[in-house]
């Protein structure tokens, strides 16, 4: 496959020099550098800039409610594990009004990979702080500027145990496809927090900022070390870069389903015998 595969026809509703296109540059790249055909890649997001990255990309998608991309994507691999399935929205989508969903998926472990667009900011509804703005940050909103503590989405994921969290800049093209590989080819959900500039209602966290507040991990760094990682995720000096997690223990949630114990097929593979159902269900239920 190559990145150019993913293409779709049709005009492009973001600001010219938003980070939204480096992400989009990645997935595709990363896609292409897996071989995964479009037929066998669903992508489910939210409300947003950021969701609407797959009406950018050939490919299946859902495009639900603002919060809820991530319950459709765990439905979707649930059903159909063999496709590669994507959750994808921007930081106010998935940390703010899907704050709930997002906490429960990591506890749910499905072998999703949610992609975040992380620019600290409501880019749609026009600059309004998001759960990850900083302590101060004036708005047309937040005029006396940000007085909430910002979300930590790496470390609430790393506390939950969860299998995969990474951190990258959307400047960063290549090392932020590498990670997008790797967060998909991991077994379980894989979290990937990629830190990108709104060029319209942003101009604190610009492009230079996240390069100059930021660092990416050492190779000796050891992703496996739940405790360091926290640690990592926790300091308040600048942000760290790289996969901050790494845990192949958990199983994932489509793993666990009582369908696929004994019949490894995908559902829509199955041939339902229609009356032996039914006649099984009227059984039980007389039972």
């Amino acid at each position: 496959m190559e990145p150019k595969d993913y293409n779709v026809v049709g005009e492009n509703a973001w600001c010219p020099g938003c980070g939204n296109f480096g992400i989009l540059a990645a997935l595709k790249k990363a896609l292409a550098e897996l071989n995964i055909a479009p037929q066998n890649l669903v992508i489910s997001s939210g409300i947003g800039q950021a969701a609407k990255t797959p009406h950018y990309l050939e490919c299946n998608f859902f495009n639900g409610l603002h919060g809820r991309s991530l319950p459709p994507a765990t439905a979707i691999k649930a059903v159909n594990p063999s496709l590669t399935v994507i959750a994808e929205s921007g930081d106010g989508c998935s940390y703010g009004e899907g704050g709930n969903h997002f906490i429960h998926t990591v506890r749910r472990n499905p072998d999703i990979t949610h992609i975040v667009h992380n620019n600290m900011v409501y880019g749609l509804t026009k600059g309004q702080a998001s759960p990850t703005s900083q302590l101060g940050f004036h708005t047309p909103v937040q005029v006396d500027g940000v007085s909430e503590e910002p979300f930590n989405p790496i470390a609430v994921a790393i506390s939950l145990n969860v299998p995969f969290v990474a951190r990258c800049l959307a400047s960063d093209i290549e090392r932020t496809k590498d990670i997008i590989k790797q967060a998909i080819q991991h077994p379980g959900y894989a979290l990937v927090d990629i830190l990108q500039a709104c060029v319209s209602f942003n101009k604190v966290n610009t492009v230079q900022w996240y390069k100059d507040n930021s660092y990416y991990l050492p190779e000796t760094y050891d992703p496996t070390n739940r405790q360091a990682a926290l640690s990592v995720a926790l300091s308040g000096e600048k942000l760290a870069l790289g996969v901050i997690y790494r845990n192949a223990s958990r199983v994932p949630f489509e793993k666990n389903l009582a369908a696929y114990k004994t019949d490894k097929k995908a559902i829509p593979e199955r041939v339902l015998n229609r009356s032996a159902a039914l006649t099984e269900l009227v059984n039980r239920s007389r039972a």
